[in-house]
């Protein structure tokens, strides 16, 4: 039986969502006047207020966007004031019994279907299609967060952008955040997701006891310099520790730095714009 899209699931978020999607130089300009807008807030403040980074997460195989709320919600406060999170769900419903029945409450949902050896995928033209669409409702995006399934789609995601070949009516996503993820394994996919490395700041959580952690870490030759945390569990979000909050805090400021500079370059032209005028 074929199942058809759904576009009406829910959408989680940590923070108020926004309905109009700007294309990427007006996205900058919205950057631009939200940063002021704190720093005209906050004018008691020793320290200026900066635009959260905007991240879809994508939930892992047969379960939800409510679900990946709860796990990344186990994260500090710290780290999660940081972030603008919409959580999505995947565009079909399960099509088999899920792993964490008793564990979470459905309903549950999955990205594409595939085969036991991973080489045949069925509806990932539909699915990226349905990512792009929620992509162009609900943002404009910084980055992706992704955990198992989603972790494998939000790996290949830039890597298929830049290459023109997914994701190409929305903005640049510019960072990545993987957890428990793996590769694509056909040949046609690994050439239009893995082409070349990735440059964009990314943070890899590598399991100990995960079964997917030998394709994980192969997954990081891909990417320049990422940041990696390792921690003792299986397949799952972990809590951060000390040493994972030390990282996962350099990635947040890797990711302010970044956009500090975009809004740096993007002042200096609009004063060269005036200086014309």
């Amino acid at each position: 039986m074929t199942t058809a899209l759904c576009y009406s699931h829910s959408v989680y978020k940590f923070s108020p969502n926004t309905s109009h999607s700007p294309t990427q130089p007006e996205f900058q300009f919205l950057r631009k006047k939200l940063l002021q807008k704190n720093n005209n807030n906050n004018m008691g403040d020793l320290g200026t207020s900066e635009p959260k980074p905007k991240f879809l997460c994508l939930h892992g195989f047969r379960t939800s966007g409510e679900i990946m709320k709860k796990q990344i919600g186990k994260w500090p406060a710290s780290v999660l004031d940081k972030l603008d999170l919409v959580f999505l769900d995947a565009p079909f419903p399960c099509g088999g019994k899920s792993d964490v029945e008793g564990i979470f409450d459905p309903p549950y949902y999955e990205w594409f279907q595939f085969e036991k050896d991973f080489m045949e995928y069925r509806n990932l033209d539909k699915c990226l299609e349905y990512i792009e669409e929620s992509m162009l409702k609900l943002g404009p995006f910084d980055g992706l967060v992704g955990f198992s399934q989603g972790a494998i789609l939000s790996g290949a995601l830039l890597g298929m952008q830049s290459k023109g070949v997914a994701l190409t009516k929305v903005p640049k996503i510019k960072f990545l955040i993987v957890i428990s993820g793996a590769m694509f394994k056909t040949q046609a996919l690994i050439e239009e997701s893995y082409a070349s490395q990735i440059k964009f700041p990314s943070l890899h959580f590598l399991g100990e006891a995960d079964f997917l952690r030998p394709y994980g870490t192969k997954l990081l030759e891909y990417f320049v310099d990422p940041f990696v945390i390792h921690h003792p569990k299986g397949h799952t979000v972990p809590r951060l520790d000390e040493k994972s909050l030390e990282i996962m805090n350099s990635f947040l400021e890797k990711i302010q730095n970044t956009l500090s500079c975009e809004d740096g370059l993007t002042n200096g032209e609009e004063e060269k714009e005036e200086a014309v005028l």
